[in-house]
């Protein structure tokens, strides 16, 4: 099987279910566990947005234009209380209106430890399981992606808002109360919150388990621009990442690359 990837698809369940879009097909990772599989890049990259061949990928799948052009690949979306849509100075103001001028949430997340993110309303659990969070938390929403950012960065002074994703593929996850945290910031905030004009939510906490049926004592990253041939039996699944016997790959980063398939 060979084709053009992107970013594995998943789905909450008892364990998370992945499958990667592969050209037109969607391939189902979860049945290749314990499986050996191989991998194999030929240096074909094509653009996520516009297909068009590209020599190299910026922003995980896009050209070096539309990196610098598309409102997607701005650094807002990066640093979103950077977001300059109210100036009239968006990329795209239609872009901006249906993905950043929307209900968010800022939220609590455990990956390897206690940190702070945000995400639009509908990516939810999506974006927890991209980061391969163990359990996480809403804890504010919000009417837009700005008004998130700026309460991020508040709180990201007394809680990291970073992945440690090597702790989080060797499934060294601490064991925190994340609703003991939550009011914690409530009462910790609570003038900054107030000033934003936000409700205490009352949410229940998401526990997320992945596919995975050996973690690695020892994190090896593969990428295909250094190693064109991935292989190895695939231990299990977490973020969007596959854990092979022989290393770890990240597949988000390499959206794009036309890739071959064996099992």
């Amino acid at each position: 099987m060979s084709g053009n990837i992107r970013k594995m698809k998943s789905e909450l369940g008892d364990v998370v279910q992945y499958h990667l879009p592969m050209g037109d097909e969607l391939v189902d990772m979860n049945a290749l566990i314990e499986k050996k599989i191989k991998l194999s890049f030929d240096g074909q990259i094509n653009s996520i947005y516009s297909g068009e061949l590209i020599k190299k990928s910026y922003s995980q799948g896009y050209s070096y234009k539309e990196m610098i052009t598309l409102a997607q690949c701005d650094s807002c979306i990066v640093k979103p209380e950077k977001c300059h849509y109210h100036r009239g100075t968006c990329r795209e103001p239609e872009w901006g209106e249906k993905h950043c001028m929307i209900p968010h949430y800022v939220y609590l997340a455990v990956s390897s430890h206690v940190k702070v993110g945000i995400t639009r309303h509908t990516q939810i659990p999506t974006r927890w399981i991209d980061q391969g969070a163990s359990y996480a938390l809403p804890i504010l929403q919000v009417p837009d992606r700005k008004t998130s950012g700026e309460i991020e960065v508040e709180i990201a002074k007394s809680f990291s808002d970073k992945t440690n994703w090597r702790k989080m593929l060797m499934n060294e996850v601490a064991d925190e109360d994340l609703e003991m945290i939550r009011d914690q910031i409530y009462d910790d905030f609570a003038d900054l919150i107030d000033d934003f004009g936000l409700d205490d939510l009352e949410e229940e906490v998401t526990h997320i388990n992945y596919p995975v049926v050996e973690y690695p004592t020892k994190v090896k990253s593969l990428g295909f621009d250094k190693n064109p041939v991935i292989e190895g039996t695939l231990m299990g699944i977490k973020g969007q990442y596959l854990i092979l016997d022989t290393g770890c790959v990240n597949m988000r980063k390499h959206g794009g690359y036309f890739l071959n398939l064996e099992y």
